[in-house]
């Protein structure tokens, strides 16, 4: 190999994903830890916990944050962060609510919607990559413009949705299951592929890994960050959409700590926040984690103080365990080079 060819990059992360699930302990061990809790579930509200109405109620809870983890996911796999999520889920919920928007029908209302976030969020990537902004500082001026504009547009008032075609859609159901949870597994299952199995996932996990090396490989990295920060914008559209739909309100309060939630997931899941590394099932697990002992918790009346506090210490074990697992890789006599 001659010095001015590069090593292929993104071939790597690939072949090591395509295992991810069966190989990586892990993601089994999440998996032993969201089993637990469902026992714990069950045996402290027996009567609830395992009900049809609670499950439902579970997922439904789940698929706005889990929508918004996965393009949170893609995000911290590039080796970025974006702390303006939550606020982009309120600002599109309070533009496609407003009375302008609900004359022209639900499917305006859906296109604002997106179009909203995909903007945020390619506001976002631009600064970041072609404007050299640390991805903490561009996302936080984001966070606080966008929560202020939301605040702006809707006067700080609720705005109830009036469509009811919007409202028959969002909140009926196809085959039994709300049409939340099939959003949610559809945004997730294209959030897979993408990831795994199409050249724009397997440059963003060379981006994160290595953005200079990633260059020398012929990957155009700014145009990749500024697609990948409007892929997370993109989830924070459909994300303000399920959150309106179930509220039947927008407000410029929606999506309020969102971006924790979603990191947190995403940490939990495995992903590392130094990126190059991550797994959308992880994401998905954790997600269900979080949904699964908030469930818990307002089962069994327990206060939201102590659940923010076990929130709190998951959170600092799974960040322990990751750098635990990245020493034990640097220091192993058989880590490949």
């Amino acid at each position: 190999m001659t010095e001015t060819q590069a090593p292929p990059q993104e071939a790597l992360p690939a072949e090591r994903k395509r295992f991810a699930f069966s190989a990586d302990p892990r993601l089994l061990g999440l998996a032993g830890v969201l089993v637990i809790l469902c026992l714990v579930g069950q045996l402290t509200r027996p009567e609830l916990f395992f009900t049809e109405s609670n499950i439902s109620t579970i997922l439904r809870l789940a698929a706005a944050i889990g929508v918004v983890s996965v393009g949170m996911t893609f995000v911290i796999i590039s080796g970025g962060i974006d702390l303006s999520v939550g606020s982009m889920v309120g600002l599109a919920g309070v533009w496609l609510t407003t009375l302008a928007t609900q004359s022209y029908g639900p499917w305006v209302m859906v296109l604002c919607g997106l179009a909203v976030g995909l903007g945020c969020g390619l506001v976002n990537g631009v600064l970041v990559a072609y404007g050299k902004v640390v991805p903490f500082i561009a996302t936080l001026a984001m966070y606080v413009s966008a929560r202020g504009l939301a605040e702006r547009i809707s006067g700080r008032r609720t705005q109830v949705v009036a469509d009811q075609d919007f409202l028959a859609f969002f909140r009926g159901s196809f085959l039994g299951v709300p049409t939340l949870i099939w959003l949610f597994a559809l945004v997730f299952a294209v959030g897979w592929v993408v990831l795994n199995r199409t050249t724009f996932g397997r440059r963003t996990y060379a981006v994160g890994g290595n953005a200079e090396a990633s260059r020398l490989a012929g990957i155009n990295v700014k145009r990749h960050l500024a697609l990948v920060y409007g892929v997370a914008g993109l989830c924070c559209g459909i994300a303000a959409l399920m959150v309106v739909a179930r509220t039947t309100a927008g407000a410029s309060t929606n999506g309020m700590f969102y971006e924790l939630d979603a990191i947190a997931a995403v940490v939990i899941g495995g992903t590392l926040l130094t990126g190059g590394r991550g797994s959308l099932i992880g994401t998905l697990i954790g997600v269900l984690i979080f949904t699964v002992l908030s469930n818990i918790f307002t089962l069994n009346n327990l206060d939201t103080d102590i659940q923010n506090i076990a929130k709190g210490v998951i959170i600092v074990l799974a960040v322990l365990l990751q750098f635990r697992a990245r020493k034990s890789r640097t220091q192993s006599p058989w880590r490949s080079s």
